[in-house]
């Protein structure tokens, strides 16, 4: 397996594995698939923050990204959708996927990063509940499912939001 940034040309095998991963009612194409393909078009699309896991085959079998966010209007990355291609769930790709994005955010000078997501499954990448560190959720009802990881030790405190297409599911 690689891991690396996504390029235009996996635009759509990325969308492919997003939507197999996410699956829909029916068939359709969830919404993290429009999600995704909206934050590309948004000015919080961080590029260096889009990878891609590329399997023995050289198919794309993974995505993450982080686009811009902010804490009480301090820079913040907010992280998702993460995908993997169902046929290769429980290999390690997802773990891989999480400890190179937030490796790279942390490199690039990141201080904080938040994602709504089950505490048990993210815990294990440092991720707590981002109330712990004074991080407001944009729905309190998430309670301890919306997380965050400090990437320093001076992370902005207050209310979160995330890029603006996120606004819009």
């Amino acid at each position: 397996m690689v891991i690396r940034r996504e390029r235009r040309a996996d635009e759509a095998a990325v969308d492919a594995v997003t939507t197999a991963a996410f699956g829909a009612p029916g068939g359709g194409e969830p919404v993290e698939t429009r999600l995704l393909r909206d934050l590309r078009a948004d000015p919080g699309w961080i590029p260096a923050l889009s990878l891609v896991a590329d399997g023995a085959d050289g198919a794309v079998a993974g995505h993450v990204v982080c686009t811009r966010g902010a804490v009480g209007g301090a820079p913040a990355l907010g992280l998702g959708p993460i995908s993997v291609a169902p046929e290769r769930q429980r290999a390690g790709i997802g773990s891989a996927l999480m400890h190179a994005v937030v490796a790279a955010a942390e490199a690039s000078g990141e201080r904080l990063v938040c994602l709504l997501g089950d505490p048990a499954y993210y815990g294990r990448f440092g991720f707590v509940a981002a109330a712990d560190l004074g991080v407001a959720a944009p729905d309190p009802a998430w309670g301890a499912y919306f997380q965050a990881r400090a990437l320093a030790p001076d992370v902005p405190r207050g209310p979160f939001a995330y890029a603006a297409p996120f606004g819009r599911l």
